[in-house]
């Protein structure tokens, strides 16, 4: 896992958009390696058309292309199990870029098999988490694979200078007309983030024209919106009765909470490498899931249990965030919270209305823990004693009375 020795590697799966910065990872690898490389490009939802990867990779050469629809396995293995968990970075985070980097990586490594590479290849910079997150998933699924990150080893590290070396190398780089956007992007079927820029500067309020996917609050319609969301076993699988699909689920949910500039967040957050950042991100539909699965589990789970699961959430947060994904004790706190989602069943209503996602009813015909009769502060019919209520608030005030009686 040292410096790897370029004579040894045979073959690389590179994880490729068909960029100016992975194309010239291409290249370089190459001219660098002597190597063969593979492409992999991956449909996460990312809103941009992955198919002319295709074309890019074979006029550069390339015999073997990987280009995959991963939306449903992203949001069926991926999301969905991290929002049974209720998962929020630093009090505001829905890691929307931390979560897509295990099932890349995995791809990455399953590819390396299939084609017979001994290396793969990311465009990861080396400031950043996603080297981090792309090369613990590879290591914890083959700790034989060699990883080759180009941002940590060569020369090329401004935009002039990867444009110069495509111009050298007679690489197709697509220029687009217009103004280049000043951000760096990175977007899924969970998020679109924005770094870069004037963001570079915490104080800087972000421009107005800057968010890609959402009208603003102030924009957004003066007519609230109600959705009925259907939940089995902590997951939603239907809206407004209508059966879904996970990623038809996240898809419908990114619509209707960017109609009413539901999801913008504007942070500054601690990376894993040491520094901190300043990001604005947009999450939809996770938003709306966040808010809706606090309130089914409000019905369907014990206290204690809830409690439990609120003390692991920032614990199992900070494992996604770093990148730990495919690590035993996010497995291992991943079983416990699957188990205390068989009875997260029912429905839940929310209200989408500029810029906020309010619950506004929820409901289990089979696993609600609600007891109306208990409840209630009319005449409950002895369900609930309350004399019962004199004792148990003196037996907790004991320790209490002691330390205020020990201090005089």
């Amino acid at each position: 896992m040292g410096s790897i020795n370029k004579e040894t590697i045979n073959k690389v799966v590179l994880a490729y958009s068909g960029g100016l910065d992975t194309s010239v990872i291409l290249k370089w690898l190459e001219e660098v390696y002597q190597c063969e490389v593979v492409t992999f490009t991956a449909d996460i939802g990312q809103g941009e058309e992955v198919e002319p990867a295709r074309e890019k990779a074979k006029q550069m050469g390339i015999k073997e292309i990987y280009i995959e629809n991963l939306q449903e396995e992203f949001v069926r293995d991926y999301v969905f199990p991290m929002f049974r968990s209720n998962a929020i970075y630093e009090g505001e985070y829905l890691l929307g870029t931390s979560i897509a980097r295990p099932l890349i990586s995995k791809r990455l490594v399953e590819i390396a098999a299939e084609t017979g590479a001994n290396a793969i290849s990311h465009g990861a910079t080396g400031k950043g988490n996603d080297q981090v997150r792309f090369e613990l998933g590879a290591y914890a699924l083959n700790p034989d694979i060699n990883i080759i990150a180009p941002w940590r080893e060569w020369e090329l590290n401004s935009r002039e200078k990867l444009l110069s070396y495509a111009e050298k190398h007679q690489i197709p780089v697509e220029m687009k007309r217009g103004k280049k956007s000043p951000y760096s992007m990175d977007a899924n079927l969970l998020h679109i983030s924005y770094e870069g820029g004037i963001l570079e500067d915490p104080w800087a309020e972000p421009e107005d024209d800057m968010w890609r996917w959402s009208v603003s609050p102030e924009e957004a319609p003066n007519e609230s919106l109600i959705i009925k969301l259907t939940y089995k076993k902590g997951d939603i699988v239907a809206i407004d009765d209508e059966p879904l699909t996970p990623a038809q689920v996240l898809t419908k949910l990114n619509q209707l909470g960017n109609q009413h500039g539901v999801g913008r967040v504007d942070i500054v957050e601690n990376r894993y490498v040491g520094m901190k950042s300043r990001g604005c991100y947009e999450t939809p539909g996770g938003t709306i899931m966040l808010k809706a699965h606090r309130a089914i589990e409000s019905i369907t789970i014990d206290r204690e249990v809830c409690h439990l699961k609120d003390e692991l959430m920032p614990k199992y947060a900070t494992l996604v965030y770093n990148g730990y994904w495919f690590s035993p004790e996010r497995v291992m706190m991943q079983t416990m919270i699957d188990e205390s989602q068989k009875t997260v069943n029912g429905d839940v209503n929310v209200k989408l209305y500029k810029g906020n996602v309010q619950v506004v009813g929820r409901r289990s015909d089979t696993d609600s823990l609600f007891d109306e009769d208990v409840a209630t502060f009319e005449d409950d019919d002895g369900a609930y004693d309350q004399k019962d209520a004199e004792g148990f608030i003196k037996l907790n005030a004991l320790r209490l009375k002691i330390n205020k009686i020990k201090q005089k």
